[in-house]
């Protein structure tokens, strides 16, 4: 195979788009022999010398081109060998290694063209940089999608960073680029040179990199995320075996930065946080950690939501084994993991996804598909087959490598909305005209049909704030799949009620009692995330009104009817202990506050006890989507800003009466209808001493007479605390 001049100025100006066929060891052509050609730029000497058939020819290369091309024939062998190439330097120094020309690709037809189709559902095992043994020779296969290349070469510590060292071969009409580099191990540090379409270079980290160097750096870093050893089998098996919209859920939303710190100021480590998150979450009483992203992003202030590493957790706490040791010893403690994934944009950074290739690659070309003005950031090209397929894995990634319970998925409204925050003119209607995004309505739907089948039990949580119908339905009903919706609406009304003078609670009732008109729409959670304590929104506690008794008993009253109401509950950390700032991601909590008075410990405590009630009363969550497992008792006493409510059990089996009373005013021989006679059983007070109130209350419970009152047959005079929840369970007939 003799080297024309093309092919020649092809390689050493490196625009040919598969260097294998030229480079390594190839038959002769028409008469018996061999040709090798291998590229060391600082080599003075090479040869290359049989591996396994000794027998072969030992064949001395030739420098052909003062760029480092060596050329080499031999008549002695018909076939082509393994070999290692031998290059020694001007100084005398010689170095042997198995040439990376000489391997056959990693990726077959099979894994290319389900690529392609957007169905290779482990396409994390196939692209990126994956540790392999290829003849018996450990090293590191690098494949990277980029289909207006021209050409695309691994650079790393290994190469000097030279894109001569390892210009990959294109894969056919695949658009993915590949090779094999033996002898390369994990640690290396690396990126893709991309020669683009418009003729420059590019420094790209790896798309699918399973770990990166530690912001502002953004090296991808060659890792093996399969080693770690799982002993969170008795949790995997439980999680499966049971329904959660039947299980008890209450989150603890945390950002690892700044929930606490280290004497220095320093953030702790994966390995770090896991017991100090694990003893205080049991101590609370919590069934799940939720995370805000932990996907690498190299923009701090974003808390995450502009992710530049999709497969990589971010390196700021440890490497990907760490974040394993500590979604491990979580679930060995008996807690959930749900983590946020942002699929519905990334940032602009050069190095990371944008124009990846030159073009638009994961993007949109016309900014009116493409951009989120009001984030500066990018959206994803949701008709691409390879761009859902990116995306699809990854959810799958995340639940398979990290065994992650669960993806709350942000902005989803931002994905199913063509005209999302845009102007007329500013976005492009859909096939039919519509504002609907039928593509990221298609992926969403995937995405979420194939966590949910091939890893039963983890959940899919939808932030979603607008009407759009059936999120928590399943696909088959055309419904987009989510397990749970959050239940914005709720929690916009909630908070707008409950930051009102009590003086003029009467005229706003309604927006406590609107929830339950929709609620069996959706499988909602109500979530009082950290959107709600920042940007000039003041923290829980300081968006409730009076005094500090009052602004306390408000936020527990409040706590209590979010743990009471229908669905699943999220807080973000700081809400459970009235932290009065608003979130500082640079900061931490200020638990200081614990010693500050009775107030802040109090609310701690009554959380903690509320949890307990919670977990232990099936009454207050097995029912949560059953159109049984709630009915009002009474929600029509505005005048006194009182309202009652029953959670309950299949067949009223296990009962539980919620009365609120939302004013600061005691309100005694209150009468209330009770479905049931017998002993009502106070077994929650948010008036109690020692969540920090006056110890107003009903002596232990009541007894039910028969005297019926709103539409019950039974009632019973109740003692309600100012500004208060009060939670009976009932017990007996008999009392």
């Amino acid at each position: 195979m003799i080297l024309t001049r093309a092919e020649l100025e092809s390689l050493v100006q490196l625009v040919h788009p598969c260097p294998h066929r030229l480079l390594g060891m190839h038959p002769l052509g028409e008469k018996p022999g061999v040709v090798v050609r291998v590229f060391a730029p600082e080599a003075a000497q090479a040869r290359i010398e049989p591996v396994h058939e000794k027998d072969k020819p030992v064949i001395k290369l030739k420098r052909i081109h003062d760029s480092g091309l060596f050329e080499g024939t031999s008549r002695a062998s018909q076939t082509v060998y393994a070999y290692d190439v031998v290059t020694t330097d001007a100084a005398g120094n010689e170095q042997r290694g198995r040439d990376p020309y000489s391997f056959l690709p990693t990726l077959g037809e099979t894994d290319l063209y389900l690529f392609g189709q957007g169905n290779e559902r482990r396409l994390y095992e196939k692209l990126g940089a994956q540790l392999r043994v290829i003849d018996g020779l450990p090293g590191v296969s690098f494949a990277v999608w980029a289909p207006s290349a021209r050409r695309v070469s691994v650079v790393g510590d290994f190469n000097q960073w030279d894109g001569r060292r390892h210009p990959m071969r294109q894969l056919g009409a695949s658009g993915v680029w590949e090779i094999f580099i033996p002898g390369l191990g994990e640690g290396a540090l690396y990126k893709y040179e991309v020669h683009d379409a418009a003729g420059h270079l590019r420094l790209k980290s790896d798309p699918f990199g399973f770990f990166h160097e530690v912001p502002p750096k953004n090296a991808s870093i060659v890792w093996n995320t399969t080693r770690f050893e799982w002993t969170d089998q008795e949790w995997m098996k439980q999680r499966k075996e049971a329904s959660a919209l039947r299980r008890p859920m209450s989150v603890y939303e945390a950002h690892l930065g700044s929930w606490r710190k280290k004497s220095a100021g320093e953030s702790p480590g994966y390995r770090e946080l896991a017991p100090m998150l694990i003893d205080y979450a049991r101590q609370m009483g919590f069934t799940h950690i939720e995370l805000m992203p932990v996907a690498e992003h190299a923009y701090y202030p974003s808390w995450g939501y502009q992710v530049t590493g999709f497969y990589a957790p971010t390196s700021r706490y440890g490497t990907p084994d760490d974040f394993q040791f500590f979604v491990n010893a979580l679930h060995e403690a008996g807690l959930g993991v749900i983590v946020d994934w942002v699929p519905a944009h990334f940032p602009k950074d050069d190095w990371a996804l944008a124009r990846f290739d030159g073009t638009a690659l994961y993007e949109h070309e016309d900014a009116r598909q493409g951009e989120h003005m009001d984030w500066g950031t990018l959206i994803f090209n949701f008709g691409r087959h390879e761009v859902r397929n990116f995306l699809t894995a990854n959810a799958l990634f995340w639940c398979d490598r990290y065994h992650i319970d669960g993806l709350r998925v942000d902005a989803v409204a931002s994905m199913l909305y063509l005209d999302y925050s845009r102007k007329e003119g500013e976005w492009v209607p859909n096939k039919y005209g519509g504002r609907e995004n039928i593509d990221a309505i298609e992926f969403i739907q995937t995405a979420n049909h194939l966590v949910h089948t091939e890893h039963p039990g983890a959940v899919t949580i939808a932030e979603e704030s607008t009407a759009w119908p059936l999120v928590s339905r399943p696909p088959y009903l055309g419904g987009l799949g989510f397990s749970f919706k959050w239940n914005m609406g709720w929690m916009h009304d909630t908070l707008r009620y409950f930051s009102r003078d009590p003086i003029y609670r009467k005229h706003h009732q309604n927006d406590l009692t609107f929830a339950m008109l929709y609620h069996h729409n959706e499988n909602f959670l109500l979530p009082l995330s950290h959107d709600e304590v920042v940007h000039g929104k003041r923290s829980l506690l300081g968006r409730m009104p009076g005094d500090d008794w009052q602004q306390f008993a408000n936020l527990r009253a409040l706590l209590g009817y979010q743990w009471c109401f229908p669905g699943k509950k999220l807080l973000f950390m700081g809400g459970e202990i009235g932290q009065r700032s608003e979130w500082d991601p640079n900061g931490e909590l200020d638990w200081g506050l614990l010693d500050q008075g009775p107030y802040h410990r109090g609310l701690q405590r009554f959380l903690m006890d509320l949890n307990q009630l919670y977990r232990g009363h099936p009454a207050l969550w097995q029912g949560d989507y059953e159109p049984d497992g709630f009915f009002w008792v009474d929600c029509s006493d505005q005048e006194a800003s009182v309202l009652s409510f029953v959670r309950q059990t299949a067949l009223g089996r296990e009962m539980a009466l919620v009365i609120l009373n939302l004013t600061p005013v005691v309100r005694s021989h209150y009468r209330v209808g009770l479905p049931r006679g017998g002993f009502w059983r106070e077994v929650l007070n948010s008036d109690s001493e020692v969540y920090g109130g006056a110890n107003q209350g009903n002596w232990g419970g009541v007894t039910a007479e028969p005297l019926a009152r709103h539409n019950q047959l039974f009632s019973a005079q109740f003692t309600l605390p100012p500004l208060s929840i009060v939670v009976f369970r009932h017990e007996s007939e008999g009392g």
